[in-house]
């Protein structure tokens, strides 16, 4: 009678496990259609959504974290790679899911970020802007041709920032050899605009980080209904 019981009991255990991560599939297989579909994605996302047991955040209508990776998205003709969103603590009443209902599905928190490489940088810069790379928290530039009629000829390091209108560029101190170069007129003349001005989730752009790939700029809401996701 305790063998049966026993065998009983793993049978339960394995499907309810076998359950649990069918939900899960199909959760993210349904995740990645709705967002492939929303953005018009050519390829499906990567959906992962993390916590066991999934059942219970099922039933109980809140879920941990969420990841997608969308890959490329293109905004105004400008195009950033590896984009990233992370969903945490969404709340999703079963019975609104099965309802078809999502006016009541929110998202604690949602951050998107991704890569704005450096030749797509350099393809909206200033035509004596040659090169572009990291250098610390900053850019450097490499500089070629004339700059209101003054040949150039060198590195300038310049500072990014967040703005209204996309990813601002400016110039902060430049070395051209033995040719100085007024600040003023480095600012007049190279400054530029990325324009990536928001990421998947409607968020404007609130944090820059320099990588060997390029910028990552993410931002991040709160409080987001289903919709903006």
């Amino acid at each position: 009678m305790r063998k049966a019981l026993a065998a009983v009991v793993i049978v339960l255990i394995v499907g309810l496990v076998a359950a649990d991560r069918i939900g899960v599939r199909i959760a993210e297989d349904r995740i990645a259609g709705e967002v492939a579909a929303q953005y018009g994605l050519t390829e499906r996302p990567a959906v992962t959504v993390h916590g066991v047991p999934f059942l219970t955040q099922a039933v109980g209508g809140e879920y941990r974290r969420i990841e997608i990776g969308i890959g490329e998205f293109t905004q105004r003709g400008v195009t950033v790679r590896d984009v990233r969103v992370e969903v945490r603590d969404l709340r999703a009443p079963l019975g609104d899911l099965l309802g078809g209902v999502t006016s009541s599905i929110v998202a604690g928190t949602a951050t998107a970020s991704a890569v704005l490489p450096y030749e797509l940088m350099r393809r909206n810069a200033p035509e004596q802007v040659a090169g572009i790379r990291p250098r610390g928290e900053n850019l450097e530039v490499e500089l070629s041709g004339t700059l209101a009629g003054i040949p150039v000829s060198g590195t300038a390091v310049v500072s990014v920032e967040a703005t209204p209108e996309g990813v601002r560029v400016t110039p902060r101190s430049v070395d051209a050899g033995r040719l100085r170069v007024p600040t003023a007129l480095l600012r007049r003349h190279l400054a530029w605009t990325v324009p990536v001005q928001r990421l998947p989730i409607a968020a404007r752009i609130t944090d820059i980080q320099v990588t060997p790939e390029g910028l990552r700029v993410t931002a991040t809401a709160r409080d987001v209904p289903l919709g903006r996701l």
